[in-house]
């Protein structure tokens, strides 16, 4: 599996399984949770990305418990995990309505519960989750920087910020940050036009892609012809319709990592597949063609 330096020492693989649906399986238990970590680590995958959201502010601990259980684990992956939403669920249910918090009291109280809950001495890689309208671009620079310091993250980055966000909260820090987080996949594809990608790709930062399937509406009957395109692919080149999808955006020189999240066994062992996916640039701008409805001027 390829590897992405984010920053000096920390790489990230090039495909990252995402936790955000840990919560919601049927089974929770730590050895299941393990099997998940295990499954990702058997074909290269070795980052993980979690949220203090995720799952009602429960996801992260879940992964805690299975590296308590198998401390070896802790070692072998990269963590990847974001804070400043506030959502009236689970420890903050008194909120009267779902906020954004980008003060340094709470991205630090945010960053010690992560850190508690997944029983890690660090994390790899933190992000800030959603741009924030109140942000003190000043005083949240401040906070990331004196994090890192610390030693408690080991390199910081941003999630669904525009480029006007970015360089906004880059202006306020040393340190650089590494990353944008944000929706890309067949059908969310304005960002290689509107400036985002290009953006992050002349500073030569990867982004990271979150529901690079859209959710599964990729095979939603008003993709048909997409649909219809991405199984042709696969079945030539001997995987599932979802490798070619996530092929699709590993095709881009702009190094995107694809987050991938399901709670099946089956299908996270399947998700190194699109490592092995020939994407010409025909192929390339056919899917794509079949995405926006239309050929390319």
């Amino acid at each position: 599996m390829q590897k992405i330096e984010i920053a000096p020492g920390i790489a990230l693989s090039r495909l990252v399984y995402g936790m955000w649906r840990l919560g919601d399986d049927e089974v929770t238990s730590a050895a299941h949770v393990q099997a998940k970590v295990e499954a990702c680590l058997a074909q290269g995958i070795t980052t993980m990305d979690q949220a203090d959201i995720y799952g009602g502010y429960t996801a992260e601990a879940l992964l805690g418990e299975a590296l308590k259980a198998a401390p070896a684990l802790r070692d072998q992956i990269e963590i990847v995990t974001k804070c400043d939403i506030v959502a009236p669920v689970g420890r903050h249910a008194a909120a009267r309505v779902k906020y954004y918090d980008t003060s340094a009291a709470h991205i630090t109280a945010s960053v010690e519960t992560s850190l508690r809950d997944m029983g890690t001495d660090r994390i790899d890689l933190l992000l800030v989750h959603r741009p924030d309208p109140l942000m003190d671009a000043c005083e949240t620079g401040a906070c990331l920087d004196a994090l890192v310091a610390s030693g408690k993250v080991r390199s910081v980055g941003v999630s669904n910020f525009r480029p006007w966000d970015f360089t906004l909260l880059q202006s306020a820090m040393q340190t650089r940050l590494v990353t944008n987080q944000i929706e890309i996949s067949l059908t969310c594809n304005a960002p290689f036009t509107n400036g985002d990608i290009a953006f992050h790709q002349e500073r030569g930062l990867p982004l990271m892609a979150w529901s690079p399937l859209a959710g599964g509406s990729l095979l939603s009957g008003a993709q048909a012809p997409l649909r219809e395109a991405l199984h042709r692919v696969g079945a030539e080149q001997g995987v599932d319709w979802s490798a070619v999808a996530v092929a699709w955006l590993l095709r881009h020189p702009a190094r995107i990592l694809p987050v991938m999240g399901t709670n099946s066994l089956e299908r996270i062992g399947r998700i190194s597949d699109a490592m092995k996916v020939e994407m010409d640039r025909q192929t390339w701008f056919e899917l794509y063609t079949c995405a926006l409805g239309h050929e390319v001027p």
